[in-house]
């Protein structure tokens, strides 16, 4: 019995009684709060307080099934690694950081766990010890810290309140000038931990980590906390500036990540712009004042999310850690089952219809398209959600089908029976979970009725978009936009709007200069020249030429000591 398989029976059963209870909390409408008194002195007490409703216990069981199929996965894929349980208890510090800042309606053990999950990222993105592996990390970390900063400024404000337990107080400061300084602070830690502009760098960047950890990462935990935290304090963000700021993010960060897909070619680096479009969906529907629709979204996405991954885990297993999509190909005829699994992904990931995505996408869209907004979060909504089928496609023709694109030597099969059957797992629910999800968290029909055409426009997008994306996959339209001509559009779409040198070397680019200037001018330059090896070269001249006196030239000694004894004389007479 090996770690692997222990740790994921044991998260499998927690997750199913999570989900069952979570049911009994749906139909019965319960709360349940939980208060352990852990120190009382003096009658202060330290208090660890519980929140169980329907929304912690769903998604903490939904955060267990996925994070119980990928230690499963783990078990073949990283079988090569010799500390392979140093890895399973990683993850599984991972999920316990989740577990406590699902559970805590309190802003100190929300940032236990927090904390924990930016930590353990940082453990995990640098897991394969390589120079990119550590730039990875700390740019993973230093872009949450600036979140963690935020939720401490919180938590500093509110003693205001008398309490930290912000739950309580939410509907009180709703219209005061706490409420205000409290929003923008926990609305600033949530863009952080979930990649909003200008923080998305990081995203991309944490791809250096093992295969499972992307799964995990992206699908559920770290990514999705941003989201969850501003879920629970949504009551802030009605009718007043913050969310109005947190919409145009959102869909920002949403059409920017969708443009870098279609240019991207790292095959997990496509995935993750991927999770950062449907990050930035879920951010400007909450922000419009719908939590419970971005938290049905984060929800389905998790599933299809997690299973792409580990579909895109098993191709590079395959290709002997081959990356890149230019060099795969006729996949469905070399690994029929993983690319079925990773079409069944695609296709809810794009909103097909009565796959799991599109439950929750399509009433995003049909929400957004009957709401009081402007012209341009309306075409930015509908543009992100083509261009995710464009680079859908993309993805699909690069490596799946047409002629086999490296050398032929590659034991390519799909014989990963561990891997499949985790894969096999989420295959279900990435086909059934959108519905179940339904069913459960909209128990009374909703009838959105709107015209024809706007009912219609989420479909016509989303061929277009894949017409779009199939066009510009020929070879010859990008052999000729990789020209000299397009060069500086190509590379400013690509790479995220310039995104990753701004928070890197802008950042630290006028330090280094900075301090560079300051060794060579001052700390090797001028204080040596005044300083130390100024004073050495001074003594050591005037000692040179003293012995040069002394010892070559007796005529210059009598003559200095005649002169001496003359001063001597005179000074004795003037006495």
């Amino acid at each position: 019995m090996s770690i692997c398989l222990i740790s994921s029976v044991f998260l499998m059963m927690i997750s199913l009684s999570l989900f069952l209870n979570s049911m009994v909390f749906i139909f019965q409408d319960l709360v349940i709060f939980i208060e352990w008194e852990i120190l009382t002195l003096n009658s202060s007490s330290i208090v660890m307080t519980i929140l169980m409703d329907w929304m912690s216990l769903l998604f903490m069981s939904f955060v267990l099934l996925i994070s119980s199929v990928v230690i499963f996965y783990s078990a073949e894929y990283m079988s090569g690694d010799y500390n392979i349980n140093r890895f399973i208890i990683l993850v599984l510090l991972f999920v316990l950081s989740m577990m406590f800042l699902i559970i805590s309606p309190n802003l100190i053990s929300i940032l236990l766990g927090w904390d924990g999950l930016g930590l353990v990222s940082y453990c995990l993105v640098i897991y394969y010890q390589n120079v990119k592996s550590y730039n990875a990390g700390m740019i993973t970390a230093l872009s949450n810290r600036i979140g963690d900063v935020a939720l401490l400024m919180a938590i500093a404000w509110m003693l205001n309140f008398g309490s930290w337990n912000y739950i309580f107080y939410l509907e009180c400061m709703k219209n005061s000038l706490e409420m205000e300084v409290i929003c923008v602070m926990v609305i600033l830690a949530g863009m952080t931990k979930s990649a909003q502009i200008p923080f998305s760098s990081w995203l991309p960047a944490a791809m250096a980590a093992p295969t499972p950890v992307s799964a995990l990462v992206h699908s559920s935990t770290l990514v999705t906390a941003g989201v969850y935290l501003l879920i629970r304090f949504n009551i802030l963000m009605t009718d007043n500036m913050c969310g109005k700021f947190l919409l145009i993010i959102g869909c920002l960060t949403m059409f920017m990540a969708g443009l870098g897909a279609n240019f991207e070619f790292d095959l997990k680096k496509i995935i993750a712009l991927s999770t950062l479009s449907q990050l930035g969906l879920m951010m400007s529907i909450l922000a419009m004042g719908f939590p419970l629709l971005a938290y049905y979204h984060l929800l389905t996405h998790a599933l299809f999310k997690a299973l792409l991954f580990m579909c895109a885990g098993a191709v590079i297993h395959n290709m002997m850690n081959f990356q890149d999509i230019r060099f795969m190909g006729n996949l469905v005829n070399q690994m029929p089952l993983t690319v079925s699994c990773m079409n069944i992904a695609n296709l809810a990931l794009c909103g097909t219809p009565f796959l799991a995505g599109f439950y929750s996408k399509d009433l995003i869209l049909e929400i957004v398209s009957l709401s009081y907004l402007n012209s341009i979060i309306f075409i930015l909504y509908f543009l992100s959600t083509g261009l995710t089928v464009c680079y859908s496609l993309r993805l699909v023709y690069y490596s799946m089908i047409g002629d086999f694109n490296t050398f032929s030597m590659h034991p390519m099969n799909d014989e990963g029976w561990i891997m499949l059957k985790g894969m096999l797992g989420l295959v279900f629910l990435a086909i059934m979970g959108g519905s179940m999800l339904s069913w459960m968290i909209f128990p009374t029909p909703v009838m959105i009725c709107l015209p024809l055409i706007l009912k219609l426009l989420a479909l016509i997008v989303s061929i277009l978009g894949a017409w779009i994306g199939y066009e510009i996959s020929k070879v010859n339209l990008v052999w000729d936009s990789n020209s000299l001509k397009f060069y500086f559009y190509i590379t400013y779409f690509g790479s995220m709007w310039f995104m990753p040198i701004l928070s890197t070397k802008f950042v630290s680019y006028i330090f280094l200069k900075m301090g560079y200037f300051v060794i060579k001018n001052i700390d090797q330059g001028w204080s040596e020249m005044l300083g130390g090896q100024g004073a050495y070269k001074v003594f050591s001249m005037s000692s040179s030429n003293n012995e040069i006196i002394q010892f070559n030239n007796l005529k210059i000694y009598l003559l200095s000591f005649v002169m001496w004894l003359i001063i001597l004389i005179f000074f004795v007479y003037l006495i």
